[in-house]
């Protein structure tokens, strides 16, 4: 036997024998090779880590230790609902609710909450629903709120804004701050590029601040409050957040003026005629949550047990993982709004680095060294890091006679489908006269290439020197009537010496330079 096919035969056993000892699996091969590649990148990043010789302060880790402790013993988070054990109860079935218990319930909340938390047979069948298909997603989310709950209630309560608002999250994202919606429409607060850029939500090419929570709550807030002022009731601000103010208006004069969600849900889009519902169920259950059993065995980061650091230079989360013994998974829960899993350094800006309190220490410990790592480890890199790309204001396009979206699309260096996403444009059909809402790539060269020629215009348009007679538009007129009224005058040249470059520009009462010749 030749010695490829002596080990084909030893492999074909190995593997024989280890399915009989319920060992290995097939699908065991493939786990083996992702394993051993995992500990070789533990591996390099320990090496790294060891390699920089990383120090620590006592005195501060025993104060950063005893400050978390504080907070694990505080009452604030021990009575949270938000924050129940995850600890496993015997009986796990699901629990009955008939409707004289969630009248009861439904009307307990409502009677401590702006909002206006009715019983009606519709909630009734989507908090039903819920427990039945949702429930097990709900307890994980209740525990994912340990993080988020915090930092959503700290800024409704800057703004003067019911608490109960921090649901909408769960609605909007189910908690995650990189969700996008099919339309575009992206972070734990869902907003549509320009309605961020409205609320000072930067993104560039590194950076995306939809995804980041504290800026998106903030904006989320703002938002919520002038949407509030414009109507004066929490559930048709909340319908206005999901659709638009415009289709909230719309709805109450179909329904004949009426200001009360219920009355007016038919007449709304159909995504929003569930969306108020759905936030009544979430803040239900989970208000509910010990009621019925939500239980969860996953885990999330507290709010307090992570700090945030700025940073100095461009870093990558790989530079940060090979230092600090960290993995992307656990950056990009922190640090959502770095969409390439690189934090940029621009100066007057300040990026920030979150970590856990623990790792915050080793950093500021031990910045200028990693630093210089990752100086080092960039000067090794063959393919450099792309450049920062800033997203250029808005324009408004006025759609014109012959125009579609393909030829806007391209006169602009962007998609069909950004678009239809920035509009809101369900079909490609367009009408003269519409506005459209562009962020276009090559903004920047469009208005070089128009400053070129209208510079070009301007020299081409030079009027000559001499006597000239004023001439004032009258009713009527057209350029070549007035062509007619002056001897060996043109058409073309009364156009140049008034740098008139359209006719929709002679209206009666222009007064027009003729030249004698």
């Amino acid at each position: 036997m030749n010695k490829p096919l002596l080990i084909l035969v030893l492999l074909i056993s190995f593997m024989s024998f280890a399915q009989d000892n319920g060992s290995v699996t097939p699908l065991d091969v493939n786990e083996v090779q992702k394993e051993t590649k995992l500990d070789i990148k533990a591996a390099k990043a320990k090496k790294t880590a060891d390699s920089l010789k990383l120090i620590n302060h006592k005195e501060a880790t025993l104060i950063d230790s005893l400050w978390l402790n504080s907070m694990y013993n505080s009452p604030l988070f021990d009575n949270d609902l938000f924050v129940l054990s995850s600890k496993k109860l015997a009986d796990t079935a699901a629990v009955e609710l008939s409707s004289e218990v969630l009248k009861e319930r439904l009307t307990h909340l409502d009677s401590k909450t702006p909002f206006n938390v009715a019983y009606n047979p519709s909630l009734e069948r989507i908090i039903k629903s819920y427990l039945k298909h949702r429930k097990q997603s709900l307890a994980n989310l209740m525990q994912k709120a340990k993080y988020y709950f915090p930092m959503f209630e700290e800024h409704l309560d800057k703004y003067d804004l019911p608490l109960e608002i921090k649901y909408l999250a769960i609605v909007e994202s189910a908690l995650k701050p990189r969700a996008r919606s099919r339309v575009g429409a992206s972070g734990l607060w869902q907003f549509m590029y320009y309605t961020g850029k409205q609320f000072n939500l930067e993104v560039n090419s590194y950076v995306d601040e939809r995804h980041d929570p504290l800026r998106a709550t903030e904006a989320a807030c703002k938002y919520l409050s002038s949407l509030y002022s414009i109507f004066g009731d929490w559930d048709l601000a909340l319908a206005a957040y999901n659709s638009g103010p415009g289709n909230v208006s719309k709805a109450i004069r179909r329904s004949g003026g009426s200001k009360n969600y219920w009355n007016i849900r038919s007449y709304l889009p159909r995504e929003t005629a569930g969306y108020l519902p759905a936030f009544y169920a979430t803040y239900y259950i989970l208000e509910y949550a010990k009621e019925h059993d939500l239980q969860s065995d996953k885990s999330y980061f507290k709010n307090f047990e992570t700090d945030t650091v700025i940073v100095k230079r461009q870093i990558t989360f790989d530079q940060i993982n090979r230092v600090l013994k960290t993995d992307d998974e656990l950056l990009e829960f922190l640090n959502p709004q770095y969409k390439l899993n690189i934090i940029p350094y621009i100066k007057g800006k300040n990026y920030t680095l979150r970590l856990p309190k623990n790792l915050i220490g080793t950093f500021v410990s031990n910045e200028e060294q990693i630093y210089a790592f990752a100086k080092a480890d960039d000067a090794k890199r063959e393919k450099p890091l792309p450049k920062l790309f800033q997203n250029p204001q808005r324009i408004r396009y006025r759609v014109r006679n012959g125009d579609y979206l393909g030829k806007i699309a391209q006169r602009y260096g962007v998609g069909v489908s950004q678009i239809k996403r920035w509009n809101g444009l369900r079909s490609s059909r367009l009408r003269i006269g519409q506005r459209l809402t562009i962020y276009p790539r090559n903004y920047t060269s469009s208005r070089k290439k128009s400053s070129k020629n209208s510079s070009a215009k301007k020299v081409a348009t030079s009027t000559p020197k001499g006597k000239y007679t004023t001439y004032t538009v009258q009713k009527g007129d057209s350029l070549w009537l007035i062509s007619r009224k002056f001897p060996k005058v043109s058409v073309s040249q009364i156009k140049k010496w008034n740098n008139i470059w359209s006719v929709k520009s002679l209206k009666p009462g222009t007064k027009l330079k003729i030249f004698k010749g």
